[in-house]
């Protein structure tokens, strides 16, 4: 059974009804018995109860060790901009932020980053939605790359689909590790969302899809 926390989490994800049980198709292709829309948190709410379980766990990992924090356009412009916001709020953390444009700015102070500019040396950290084939990251790495020489050795997800990436035995989360270096920390797993249903009663005709579909494409560490 998952933690308080991550209990908590999964009935959040629920209720924005940002977690849903029945058939879908992921960007990959694969069939799905779960799908996590983080598009649908949409209120001032919903937005602030999110950012405080971000902000919980970067506080439990790293307190204030970083220099900033890095939101890739588009979901994690407004995670980025809330969490730091939380942070703040919460934790008495102050750390600037910013996000990059799709579209490099041609006038005015140009660019593709719009907030704090990165210096070399800086300990950015990545705070994202999901991560599934792991495309996202290694559009991000070359951006924040090309603005300074910094590091990035952590990201923050919501959920860890531990899904198995484009290498045969590894998760994009391992992928990305391997490739970057880059420490992946989520809010909650499949793992967690599995034994939340099965613990509760619910959703009981998911259940056994759920243990096909992780036991086709996850790898459980």
């Amino acid at each position: 059974m998952p933690n308080l926390d991550k209990t908590e989490f999964i009935e959040f994800m629920l209720d924005s009804d940002v977690l849903k049980f029945g058939d879908f198709v992921t960007k990959s292709g694969r069939n799905t018995p779960y799908f996590i829309n983080t598009g649908n948190y949409k209120t001032g709410k919903q937005i602030a109860t999110l950012s405080k379980f971000y902000s919980k766990i970067i506080n439990e990992t790293l307190n204030d060790k970083f220099d900033a924090m890095f939101g890739p356009a588009y979901k994690g412009i407004p995670l980025a901009a809330a969490v730091a916001a939380n942070m703040y709020t919460d934790y008495g953390i102050d750390k600037p932020y910013f996000f990059n444009r799709k579209e490099k700015k041609d006038h005015g102070e140009g660019g593709n980053l719009v907030g704090y500019s990165p210096k070399d040396d800086d300990n950015i950290i990545i705070i994202e939605d999901v991560i599934t084939a792991g495309t996202a990251i290694r559009e991000t790495m070359p951006i924040l790359k090309a603005a300074a020489n910094v590091n990035v050795k952590n990201m923050f997800i919501s959920v860890n689909r531990c899904e198995v990436g484009a290498e045969c035995g590894k998760t994009a989360i391992m992928e990305v590790k391997d490739e970057f270096g880059l420490n992946v920390h989520a809010i909650v797993s499949v793992v967690d969302i599995y034994n939340y249903i099965k613990q509760k009663g619910l959703y009981s005709n998911v259940i056994s899809k759920m243990e096909e579909y992780m036991e086709k494409y996850c790898i459980i560490e």
